[in-house]
């Protein structure tokens, strides 16, 4: 946990004044009308109403809204009244002046964006899941009527991460948790890249730290080698840029921590093996924008003279922008020692609209800008969202989330109109944004003359037809195949909407079947009959019965009704009630606020796993407090946990390993090439050499290559590891690595 070193309030009031100083100057650097008086006033306003009040780290606590005010100035690119508002934006929360205040202080527009920030001000989540679906609805809606308030929420939730080492262990994976599964995606989705580079970093630094730091050493030592190696690459290139008179820089480019960290765990490759880690980007100066484009493919051609390029790899976003607003052309080209290299080129304004998204985009706004209906269409997707709200907050955010962190498609109606869509929408997802009525009655569709069904994957180019018919009726199953927001929240709503009418047709059924058979429906009775038929709510009975899926019998209901024992009252439960019973003796509360010490040598173990992920001692892992006490363990990167973690954050507790670890099941993938005797020679390394207790074997070759997945019984991940090296040894054997 990281302290601050008491200072004198001399000195502490210089170093104040200095990062004020620091903010000003920035201001006064850019482009912006030089509205110095406001600034200087907020910013003595602030340092007012916050005085004598310190943050968690021990330093004064105005140094925070100054923070903010840099990161909104200097990556950002905004403005004196979003400077204004950053310096305010935890007046009214944390102190007695009110928004009326500062409306009188400072106007009405500082004033809204301030209490725009003010209402989301507890973070997205809180406690309870209610609380955490209304805040970030409250987010969205603000951001409907002046984006300015969700990005210098983001300049803020950005500073909170950076200064994340003052806080308690389970804190900062809530704050991270919440940060990669809301925040990273929402600054992707506004086309801060940066910004969104920069959060996926820290939040991966505090979940996995020390795959964080192998990473960012394996970054360092190639760093000279990595430079010269681009250098070489672009040399004839920089030759030709000269030649032809443009003016321009190229920067090399390194590839997150984070991606980097991502692509392993998703192709189970090593870092040596991740090819992409090189990119370079050229930025050229260009004054004329109907030359910005020709200006581009230019460029790709002196790369493409000198250098053999991946035929598969080229990516134009000149002409059909991403649905952020980023624009660029991409290709990959072989560099030296036969490594790819990602190219991107970019105008000026490419790569400023690039790295700042939709903030750039005023500095270069001219009458109505062309990339503002992309940003209006989402708005638009998110307003419909709101006006439908899921009933449960992870709902609510898994639908957003379809929105926020998804690639695009670009697909075709059969008069031409381009309509954008996330990657890997159907044809249902393409009848809906087409309009509600076509979703809600879509059968079928037609690509290139040929009949697909609803659950078709689109691809980009695709021209595709939508076939409806007035009799067809939304099905549940449809929400399978869904993968937009907009199609999966309107189905959700025609489907509530039905079920809403099934349930009153089926308690009219089950009404009028009690009265022929005189008997009292009681709460106890319902619970019985939910038991028996495992139904597990009311409405879900009486739709049952409307649909004819369940019959009740006289003689079933009156020996229901005259048992006294209960069958069963098995009532929804929540994601943490446990799934053993509770012990009858009432459990001490845990402390979240104490690292949870995990004891696996024990004989009854003070946690359980839950069954979406399996880790073992040594993998990186946190804790959830179910309801009765018990510690329920998940993987730090598990995709569950990580939802749990954005809504749950009260319930975390940190954790570490303690004592000697019991024997666990692990598998180990292993792939290389087919030779006589290579079976035999990995089960004796195994067995032989390192006294691993093989369970399983399950091998198979094809032609020169050969498969193999072994089940072991090991102790920690460090024995996973130190198999995985040894395997790699063997002669022949070009990866090992633990799937499960």
């Amino acid at each position: 946990m990281i302290k601050y070193l008491p200072q004198s309030p001399e000195d502490e009031d210089r170093m104040v004044e200095a990062a004020y100083q620091d903010v000003l100057q920035s201001y006064l650097a850019s482009n912006h009308r030089k509205k110095v008086e406001i600034i200087e006033r907020a910013y003595r306003f602030a340092k007012e109403a916050h005085k004598g009040v310190r943050r968690r780290s021990g330093e004064p606590y105005i140094l925070h809204p100054i923070a903010v005010a840099k990161i909104v100035i200097s990556e950002l690119g905004l403005g004196s009244t979003s400077i204004c508002a950053a310096f305010l934006h935890d007046v009214i929360e944390d102190t007695e002046y009110t928004r009326e205040d500062i409306e009188n202080n400072f106007g009405k527009k500082i004033a809204d964006i301030v209490d725009g920030l003010t209402k989301i001000s507890g973070g997205i989540f809180g406690d309870k899941a209610s609380l955490q679906a209304e805040n970030f609805r409250k987010l969205l809606l603000s951001m409907s009527t002046d984006i300015r308030v969700v990005l210098i929420k983001m300049a803020d939730r950005l500073h909170n991460m950076r200064t994340l080492g003052s806080m308690r262990p389970e804190k900062q994976y809530k704050i991270a948790g919440e940060t990669l599964y809301v925040y990273a995606p929402l600054a992707h989705r506004l086309g801060l890249f940066k910004i969104k580079q920069e959060l996926e970093d820290l939040a991966f630094k505090y979940e996995h730290p020390q795959k964080y730091i192998d990473i960012k050493e394996k970054l360092s030592e190639s760093a000279d080698h990595r430079e010269e190696m681009v250098e070489k690459f672009v040399k004839p290139v920089r030759e030709k840029l000269d030649a032809a008179g443009f003016k321009y820089e190229i920067k090399a480019r390194v590839k997150s921590a984070y991606s980097i960290f991502k692509k392993m765990e998703t192709k189970k490759i090593p870092f040596e093996e991740i090819y992409d880690v090189y990119a370079v980007r050229v930025i050229f100066d260009n004054d004329d924008d109907s030359q910005e484009k020709i200006r581009c493919w230019q460029i790709y051609t002196f790369f493409t003279d000198g250098h053999r390029v991946h035929p598969d790899r080229l990516r134009d976003w000149t002409s059909i922008p991403k649905a952020n607003g980023y624009r660029a052309l991409h290709l990959t080209a072989m560099g030296p020692e036969g490594k790819w290299i990602e190219v991107q080129i970019r105008s000026r304004k490419m790569d400023e609209i690039a790295e700042l998204g939709y903030a750039a985009h005023w500095k270069y706004k001219t009458g109505v800008h062309e990339d503002e209906t992309e940003l209006d269409s989402w708005m638009n997707t998110i307003k419909d969202i709101l006006a439908n709200p899921e009933p449960n907050a992870i709902d609510f955010l898994d639908t957003i989330k379809l929105n926020l962190f998804s690639s695009e498609i670009y697909v075709f109606t059969p008069k031409g109109d381009l309509i954008t869509l996330p990657s890997g929408s159907t044809v249902l997802d393409l009848a809906f944004a087409i309009h509600s009525e076509v979703g809600t009655h879509c059968i079928a569709g037609k690509i290139n003359h040929k009949l697909v069904p609803l659950s078709h994957r689109l691809e980009s180019g695709d021209q595709v037809e939508v076939i409806t018919s007035n009799t067809q009726k939304p099905q549940n199953e449809w929400l399978d195949y869904c993968h937009s927001a907009r199609a999966r929240n309107r189905l959700r709503a025609i489907l509530k909407k039905d079920h809403k009418l099934l349930v009153e047709r089926g308690e009219q059924i089950f009404n009028e079947f009690m009265t022929r058979e005189a008997i009292v429906p009681s709460n106890e009775l319902i619970s019985k009959i939910l038991a028996a038929h495992h139904i597990t709510s009311k409405q879900d009975l009486f739709a049952m019965l409307a649909n004819d899926e369940i019959n009740l019998s006289p003689k079933e209901l009156h020996e229901l009704n005259t048992t006294r024992r209960s069958l069963m009252k098995k009532l929804l439960r929540n994601p943490f009630s446990t799934k053993k019973k509770s012990d009858p003796t009432k459990k001490e509360p845990i402390n979240r606020k104490e690292i949870y010490v995990l004891h696996p040598d024990a004989k009854t173990p003070n946690y359980r796993f839950d069954t979406c992920c399996s880790p073992i001692p040594g993998d990186d892992v946190l804790g959830f407090v179910d309801d009765d006490e018990n510690v329920v363990l998940h993987k730090v990167s598990c995709d569950n946990a990580m939802k749990l973690k954005s809504a749950y954050g009260s319930r975390l507790v940190a954790t570490k390993w303690g004592g000697a670890a019991p024997k666990f099941l692990a598998t180990i993938s292993v792939d290389g090439i087919d030779r006589h005797g290579i079976l035999e020679e990995i089960i004796s390394t195994m067995s032989q050499k390192l006294g691993i207790n093989v369970r399983g074997l399950n091998i198979a070759a094809k032609q020169e290559v050969f498969h193999c997945e072994i089940t072991v019984q090991i102790d920690n991940v460090e024995t996973v590891d130190r198999i995985c090296d040894t395997l790699k040894k063997i002669k022949g054997i070009t990866f090992a690595k633990r799937i499960s």
